[in-house]
């Protein structure tokens, strides 16, 4: 039996926020006996209100989800790092809250090691090893794998087969452009971005960019 209905809306109405809204109706199906998601629409300062999509339409910008008078779950679906650790300290209405999304199908190795925080998208075919802690508002679009051990911080936008091996740490506000790679113990800071492809073998500075196999550093 249903444990009720819960509505949810995205902030982004994009490309990125279509595929959050198929992965929300994805995560229904795979649990129907469980609470269900019910998308009311999309949040965006940059899109027309009543704009539409195939899966629903932009009810307003920040101001208008800052006056919203009833309990709503919020998905960030902009996979910007900036964005990811700005626009949630922009919404001050206690009735919002930011549930993570997580894939049917990504595995946890050992789900009672992990921790989680909130506002977090972990996409499909994702793997998560033991003794892993994921902080706020990360996104990694999918195929993920993150080895024993590592921590990632917040904001952190990682696109699809990012590799993050055993033992890494990993700040705040970081970018791995698809199919990049942390070998095992590398510490990655702040502000970084890891160009698509690229294997990151030891420490990066903050706020360079990194490309390459090794990955080298020039400036953003």
């Amino acid at each position: 039996m249903s444990t009720g209905t819960r509505e949810i809306a995205i902030y982004g109405a994009g490309g990125f926020g279509r595929e959050i809204a198929c992965l929300i109706r994805k995560i229904n199906e795979a649990n129907p006996s469980e609470g269900q998601w019910k998308l009311i629409g999309f949040f965006d300062d940059g899109v027309p209100v009543g704009t539409r999509n195939a899966y629903g339409e932009v009810l307003g910008g920040i101001d208008i989800l800052n006056a919203f008078p009833r309990q709503l779950g919020v998905v960030v679906a902009i996979a910007t790092p900036a964005v990811l650790l700005s626009l949630p300290e922009k919404i001050k209405n206690p009735n919002i809250y930011f549930p993570n999304l997580i894939a049917p199908d990504v595995v946890f190795f050992d789900p009672v090691s992990i921790s989680v925080g909130r506002g977090n998208v972990v996409g499909w075919g994702s793997r998560i090893s033991c003794n892993v802690s994921l902080g706020d508002f990360n996104i990694a679009v999918g195929s993920l794998s993150v080895g024993h051990d590592s921590q990632i911080g917040n904001g952190n936008a990682m696109f699809p087969e990012t590799r993050i091996s055993g033992g890494c740490q990993i700040g705040d506000g970081n970018f791995f452009g698809m199919r990049s790679a942390v070998l095992q113990y590398v510490k990655i800071g702040n502000n970084t971005r890891i160009g698509a492809g690229s294997f990151v073998v030891r420490k990066t500075k903050d706020g360079f960019l990194y490309t390459g196999n090794p990955a080298r550093k020039t400036e953003l």
